[in-house]
């Protein structure tokens, strides 16, 4: 993807926030790249130490030279399992001239935060970023040096999903990686651009937005993003608990803080539109709990009747083309019921808290 401005870059808006910090246990230059090294991988985590270790495997298999590349692992919730997986895998690879750093993150929290800690103490002129959960082809950093070789301030690798012909809702869902124009669970950018524009917006505290908001503020600044389809990565839909779509709702609050920053590129990037279905849903149920009390039974009735109907309907929208257990349709037919007066709170949240008027 080509980018191009939308306008100049005010790094000191409104919208800017203070950062964390994060405490090495492996210190080194994070002032000026390393003269020997040519990317530092920034892979964050949070207690899940047996995933992390399938991810460093690969990460270690890559047919970069060992000596050329680092490894950053920020720990967003430091534990002694994290540390120690992290300390054997790097025993294991010094022999070999690739060093695996153990970076415990303390005063920020979530993936946004953690990515600032991991490129500020990087020792190269570029920075690769990919989550704890991925596989990573053995050439991904190859081709990902190679598509910044031409002077582009980012490059977006390729994401690939694995789903079963009827997936459930969950997993149709985490697909979308697949279809991002710019996702940091595969993306390279120039250590030269973070450090103009600050990096990541420790405000998005949830994997969620945070690397559109990097994308777009790199393209307000000027940066050419572009596609590197040779780098990729195997992200596998983890395990989620029954229900997760609910928990899940939280993160709508973050499109608000992403339009407030970038309100035209919002519009026309992520094309988000108002979800009018869940206000239909509202309304309707908001109609048949005041026709009661006001003892308007033909209300009462309508609403109800029409909550029912519209809920019904976005159940049935859920399932279309996903997995038929029973096991799912339940899920559906639970979640759907608290999903839309859920989203339509986090939304009217996130535009009070970050100021912005966001439906």
């Amino acid at each position: 993807m080509s980018s191009s401005a939308s306008g100049p870059l005010d790094l000191r808006s409104d919208f800017g926030s203070p950062r964390g910090a994060a405490e090495p246990i492996v210190r080194g230059c994070a002032d000026a790249p390393h003269s020997q090294l040519d990317i530092s991988v920034v892979v964050p985590t949070y207690r899940r130490p047996a995933m992390l270790a399938v991810c460093l495997d690969a990460l270690c298999q890559q047919d970069f030279p060992a000596d050329r590349y680092e490894i950053l692992v920020c720990d967003d919730g430091p534990d002694e399992a994290t540390r120690a997986c992290v300390e054997r895998i790097a025993q294991a690879q010094a022999g070999r001239g690739l060093m695996v750093r153990y970076i415990p993150v303390t005063r920020t929290q979530g993936p946004a935060g953690a990515r600032n800690a991991g490129w500020r103490l990087a020792r190269s002129p570029l920075i690769a970023f990919t989550d704890d959960d991925t596989l990573p082809d053995p050439r991904w950093l190859s081709a990902g040096v190679a598509a910044l070789a031409q002077g582009a301030a980012a490059a977006a690798g390729t994401i690939v999903v694995p789903l079963p012909p009827l997936p459930t809702d969950y997993e149709a869902d985490a697909s979308g990686l697949e279809r991002a124009e710019f996702a940091t669970a595969n993306a390279f950018v120039a250590r030269s651009f973070l450090s103009t524009t600050d990096g990541f917006d420790e405000r998005f505290t949830a994997a969620w937005r945070e690397d559109s908001d990097l994308q777009f503020t790199l393209m307000r600044a000027g940066g050419e993003i572009v596609r590197a389809i040779d780098a990729v990565v195997v992200h596998p839909v983890r395990p989620a608990r029954w229900g997760v779509s609910i928990a899940q709702q939280r993160k709508s609050q973050f499109d608000a803080l992403l339009y407030g920053k970038h309100p035209k590129l919002f519009r026309n990037r992520i094309r988000a539109r108002p979800p009018l279905l869940y206000y239909a849903i509202l309304c309707a149920a908001l109609a048949a709990l005041m026709g009661g009390p006001a003892g308007n039974a033909a209300l009462a009735s309508g609403g109800a009747l029409g909550w029912f109907v519209l809920t019904a309907s976005f159940c049935v929208i859920r399932l279309r083309g996903r997995d038929r257990s029973w096991r799912h349709i339940a899920e559906m037919a639970w979640t759907s019921i608290p999903i839309p007066f859920l989203s339509i709170f986090w939304r009217l949240y996130g535009a009070v808290r970050f100021k912005v008027f966001f439906l």
